[in-house]
């Protein structure tokens, strides 16, 4: 399309010329930086800053005894910059050593330190070059921008404090006495959303002019490449194997005392309370806020509830959301806002919607009718919709970035970007999700088990493409998997359905991952299987594969022959993507409410 995706995908499938249009309209948003936000950017400098000192302080203290007992001179003086073998080694197993080595030079003590102590300084620098480009960019929110702009640059703010939360969590695990919690799983995947974050801020101003985009530019110059080697770092520390296949192969399968079997378990992240809480029923639950239109709740709206929700909870605060159609603009579980529950009354029951769209001139990231951020974020028994229409192009019904976040017999409904799942790990279960060009798209480490997936009638010149999977870089442990899922077209759909081809995917980014099993096909899935994005990009280091799929569409005979798609054979790969092993893959419980299923079946 001529206006570049507004910040994201290149073209609609099949789509002709004609439904571009200008992005730089004469509007302008001169809103400065909230107090808020400002607070916000505040905390996060002065919380990082101080983690960044102690830890520095104690490998400068420490390096700087070794040094001492060995009668070594400051090699951090500008007459040493030649790096040290262990710099060396450290930054060859990095996609950007030249960047490597000289950040690493840069920073006090590297030049003793040996390669397990270059893990930790790699941390440090990184969240060094992040506080820093929030600080400056934050310096330039007086300057007058139009409407798209001012959503780019807004979503840039929030994905920084997004990435900079994210390598605080991931320093304060690795540190030296740090007290953190976590595991290296947790790191690589916080790392991983970090490398997303900084792609979907880029992306945000693609199709933009301006001295602002080009001031960002310069502000955010190299965070991409500096994420990607931290997480190339640790990971090379902590044995992963990322030839095309998750983070998590090499770790053990489910055969310890208490995973007996593989069915009726939930993730390890769902406490027993919270397993319970999606088996009962509504009437047997005692929510801490209710949300009702009419006024007979705690709130009439969905925005007062989350706002009055705590913050950084460690404890589980259910919000009930009465029967109603919620119209509000863009609502969103921030950050801040932990281990947020919602529970309607059924799908198209309760129903949360709304109609924005890049055509009201902000990103797609912004578009979303609902987003959520705040880990642990769990949603059952609702709608989320966006009615834009397929003109409007992308239009997000559901954005998810939270980690352990599940999603729960809830209905998502939109045409073209209906469900983002941005980032982090993520569980959907028994959900119906209806679109068409790219409705499940996005950079999370996701299972979407048992649900129904609908493809409906697209415009007269598109395609219709279930996933658009964006892995950028070969160490991220992210991918799209559809486990024990039925594809079906719908009622739109179904009579014109040899008109209106449906593919399985298409590459949205280089590493491209997204996998099939065990799921029916409808005969609206096209023989090939999947689509190109744009000629041969990606096909030969993307990871596309199907095992064990059902139905007319399920045949494999006339699929694709590129390099990175495979028909997979073997259990033991197979079960690479299933809930156990791709979106934990550590210990599960028993469930003592909804069955989920932690290998490929019961």
């Amino acid at each position: 399309m001529g206006y570049g995706r507004l910040g994201r995908k290149e073209s609609d499938p099949g789509e002709g010329s004609s439904n571009s249009f200008s992005i730089n309209q004469p509007q302008h948003a001169t809103s400065q930086l909230s107090p808020t936000r400002k607070k916000k950017i505040i905390f996060l400098t002065i919380f990082s800053v101080v983690l960044i000192a102690a830890s520095a302080a104690s490998a400068v203290i420490l390096l700087g005894a070794r040094d001492k007992a060995s009668g070594q001179s400051d090699p951090n003086s500008l007459t040493h910059r030649k790096p040290t073998q262990a710099i060396s080694k450290t930054c060859s197993k990095t996609r950007f050593p030249a960047l490597c080595v000289s950040s690493l030079l840069d920073f006090p003590g590297s030049m003793t330190a040996s390669e397990s102590d270059l893990v930790h300084i790699s941390f440090n620098m990184t969240l060094l070059h992040l506080d820093k480009a929030l600080y400056l960019s934050s310096g330039i929110s007086y300057v007058n921008m139009e409407t798209r702009e001012r959503a780019a640059f807004d979503d840039c703010l929030e994905l920084l404090e997004d990435s900079i939360d994210a390598l605080t969590r991931s320093l304060s695990t690795i540190a030296p006495s740090s007290g953190g919690g976590g595991s290296p799983e947790d790191v690589v995947t916080w790392l991983s959303a970090a490398l997303t974050n900084q792609d979907t801020c880029n992306e945000g101003f693609e199709g933009v002019n301006g001295t602002v985009k080009d001031q960002m530019t310069e502000k955010l110059k190299d965070l991409t490449e500096l994420v990607s080697n931290c997480l190339a770092i640790f990971s090379a520390s902590n044995g992963g194997d990322f030839s095309g296949v998750p983070i998590q192969n090499k770790r053990r399968l489910m055969t310890e005392d208490g995973d007996k079997s593989e069915a009726d378990n939930c993730p390890s992240w769902l406490g027993r309370r919270e397993r319970r809480l999606l088996g009962l029923p509504v009437s047997a639950i005692q929510a801490d806020i209710i949300v009702s239109g009419d006024g007979s709740g705690t709130f009439k709206t969905i925005s007062e509830a989350i706002k009055k929700a705590p913050e950084h909870s460690t404890r589980r605060t259910i919000i009930y959301v009465r029967a109603g159609r919620y119209v509000e603009d863009n609502l969103k579980v921030g950050r801040k806002k932990w281990n947020l529950m919602f529970i309607g009354d059924g799908m198209g029951k309760t129903i949360i919607t709304g109609g924005r769209s890049v055509f009201n001139h902000v990103t797609t990231f912004h578009t979303a009718s609902f987003a959520a951020t705040g880990t642990g974020f769990i949603a059952r028994d609702m709608t989320f919709e966006n009615w834009a229409g397929p003109a409007k192009h992308q239009a997000v019904a559901l954005r998810v970035g939270a980690d352990h976040a599940v999603v729960y017999r809830c209905s998502i409904i939109g045409y073209q970007d209906t469900l983002y799942v941005h980032s982090n790990r993520q569980f959907y279960r028994e959900c119906d999700i209806y679109g068409t060009v790219d409705f499940i798209f996005g950079n999370a480490a996701v299972v979407l088990q048992n649900c129904s997936i609908y493809a409906r009638k697209p415009m007269a010149s598109q395609k219709n493409t279930i996933t658009a999977q964006n892995r950028k870089d070969p160490n991220q442990n992210t991918g799209i998997s559809i486990h024990a899922c039925r594809l079906l077209a719908a009622s739109d759909l179904a009579p014109s359905k040899g008109t209106f081809p449906t593919y399985l995917g298409r590459p949205w980014k280089l590493y491209s991952r997204t996998v099939y099993m065990l799921s029916y096909m409808g005969d609206h899935i096209h023989p090939r299987g999947w689509l190109e994005w744009d000629a041969s990009f990606a096909l030969d280091t993307l990871y596309y594969g199907e095992y064990m799929n059902y139905g007319p569409g399920a045949a494999v005979g006339q699929r694709v022959k590129w390099p990175g798609y495979r028909v997979i054979t073997s259990t033991v790969e197979a079960n690479k993507f299933t809930v156990a092993q791709f979106i934990y893959g550590s210990s599960w419980l028993p469930s003592t409410g909804v069955a989920f299923l932690a290998g490929l079946s019961v």
